[in-house]
């Protein structure tokens, strides 16, 4: 089994880190000083204060690994369509793709079944630049929760978490996907089979989607933002609409918006992943937390008064960052 991990960053290097430890077939295209010390010194994981080098394959070029059995593809949503030529060469007759990505994903009405079956998102896959190159049936879905950190060029330092949630659009227990369960429970990580992936794509969006944005715009950890009155019922809001697009998109929540709210207000003085982008001048990922839940508002004939607000203030930090 060829497993190769396109964009080797905190997350794409904790699971090639932990893959390689466990004797896997397992490649990683990187790039800049980040790969250029892998490949000089190998990849170091540190984790629960220890510390072990691994030696992954690395390239820049992935045309230089050839066809794989699963490329997992774990680089910011706005950073994968103009990634898809270089991806390409990794791709053979039978190629899974395992998109580790966060927020509302391209391929999200491929195997819904219902009247919005194979419907587009104009928002995160402009031009269906995704669904005609990578095309949807090659598609397993997957939920990323470990928290890491590139300390320095060639080290991933693990703060917290090790399950990568997995499952078929269609919701079936495929070979495929067992066998990418398997090779990651032998790595060491948490890998469920999920048979409706997209109900856990939701609880996870439902925090992207308020707190980060509040986040970039406030500057707050989301402990200051829970604590707050005000930014705390902004985000209720934008979770109750979000919520109300997902359930008629057939979703079930196992928990209460407050639930989840005071969960976030649980991990303490944390910067969310949008407030640490702005920070560092890199792009953030507007379209896939936040505008492709509008676009779904749309789609849905849902109001999303409070998400369309924050979305438009948050567009316009963006471009007022540069």
């Amino acid at each position: 089994m060829r497993i190769c991990i396109f964009g080797a960053g905190a997350i794409g290097g904790y699971m090639a880190a932990k893959l390689a430890a466990s004797g896997a077939d397992v490649s990683v295209v990187a790039r800049g000083p980040h790969l250029a010390a892998m490949q000089a010194r190998g990849l170091v994981l540190r984790a629960g204060g220890e510390e072990i080098t691994t030696h992954p394959r690395v390239a820049s070029d992935a045309a230089e690994l050839g066809p794989q059995d699963y490329v997992v593809i774990t680089l910011k949503a706005h950073s994968v369509p103009g990634a898809i030529p270089q991806i390409m060469p990794l791709l053979g007759q039978h190629t899974a793709v395992v998109m580790g990505v966060n927020g509302v994903p391209w391929w999200y009405f491929h195997g819904l079944g219902g009247p919005y079956e194979n419907r587009r998102l104009a928002s995160i896959d402009p031009g269906d630049a995704q669904w005609n190159a990578i095309t949807p049936q090659r598609v397993i879905g997957c939920v990323v929760y470990p928290a890491a950190e590139v300390p320095e060029p060639g080290v991933i330092e693990l703060i917290e978490g090790d399950r990568f949630s997995l499952g078929e659009p269609d919701g079936q227990r495929s070979e495929r996907v067992v066998k990418l369960s398997e090779a990651l429970i032998k790595a060491g990580l948490k890998a469920p089979v999920r048979p409706k992936i997209r109900d856990e794509i939701w609880v996870k969006l439902w925090g992207n989607l308020s707190f980060n944005p509040i986040s970039a715009l406030t500057h707050a950890t989301l402990e200051q933002i829970v604590g707050d009155e005000g930014t705390r019922a902004v985000a209720r809001a934008m979770m109750l609409e979000a919520q109300a697009i997902a359930e008629k998109l057939g979703v079930k929540f196992p928990i209460t918006v407050d639930k989840r709210i005071e969960g976030a207000g649980a991990v303490g003085a944390h910067k969310t992943s949008m407030l640490q982008d702005l920070e560092r001048g890199r792009p953030m990922e507007i379209e896939a937390l936040v505008g492709a839940v509008a676009e779904l508002g749309r789609v849905t004939e849902t109001p999303t008064p409070t998400i369309d607000t924050v979305l438009a203030l948050i567009r316009l930090r963006a471009r007022t960052a540069g």
